[in-house]
């Protein structure tokens, strides 16, 4: 993964890091199918992506960035499922006329100026927490332009979100709104709930307001599992007795 901060970015820059691969499927699920003329090639997410990203760029108003990326994910493996073979196993694979307009999405977004940025063997998600906090480091701001719950664990300080599919700013309150604790505890909370999308167990019975109160009562996860023998700590089941 990219070591160096990017490049010229430093004080009083504000950097803004577009969740890529969330507009492409948002896009072909908004839109009815489309085909090009000449060949027939299905252009329909493509269309919608273009037009998202046209809407963006040209409703920045005075605060906008100076600087902006398109991170997207890579297809194929990640070292995720190195770690964890069942990672995303639940995911059925990409629409058949979708694939083919990943390389058009690319082109476009490089026609419009922009960088399109994607690693193999990583998610976008891997590649915008990256460069956030290599840009955060060097003094600029960021906003993180995504409706993607994991990447609320990098709001605060100079690094906020902007949900783009209900126009909506996302600190810190709206984390713990999300999740029940701040973000710097997010890791734990879904550590301990697991994550049903991503096909990753938690803790049986243990959902996410369970696990943001053991979370708030013990601090950390390394703290609630050595005390894990405590009489207090509830037992799995805990999460469907009423709270």
């Amino acid at each position: 993964m990219a070591e160096d901060t990017p490049a010229g970015i430093g004080k009083g820059d504000h950097l803004y890091l577009i969740d890529g691969s969330g507009f492409i499927f948002r896009a072909y699920h908004a839109l009815p199918p489309l085909t090009r003329k000449s060949d027939g090639l299905p252009v329909g997410a493509v269309a919608g992506f273009c037009n998202m990203l046209h809407k963006m760029l040209t409703g920045f108003g005075a605060g906008g960035p100076t600087h902006l990326a398109v991170i997207f994910d890579y297809s194929g493996k990640t070292f995720r499922n190195d770690l964890y073979p069942e990672y995303k196993a639940n995911r059925p694979p990409a629409p058949e006329d979708l694939v083919p307009q990943f390389p058009l999405i690319r082109e476009a977004t490089r026609a419009f100026g922009l960088p399109a940025v994607e690693m193999e063997g990583y998610e976008a998600d891997d590649l915008i927490a990256t460069y956030a906090r290599q840009a955060a480091g060097a003094g600029a701001t960021v906003t993180v332009v995504s409706s993607d719950k994991d990447l609320m664990q990098l709001v605060g300080g100079a690094i906020d979100m902007l949900d783009p599919m209900k126009n909506r700013a996302i600190g810190p309150d709206q984390v713990r709104e999300k999740f029940g604790v701040g973000p710097d505890r997010v890791v734990d909370v879904q550590a301990l709930a697991g994550d049903s999308t991503d096909n990753v167990p938690g803790a049986p019975g243990i959902g996410v307001k369970t696990a943001a109160l053991l979370i708030g009562e013990y601090g950390d996860l390394d703290t609630l599992l050595e005390r894990a023998g405590d009489e207090r700590v509830p037992e799995p089941g805990f999460a469907s007795k009423p709270l």
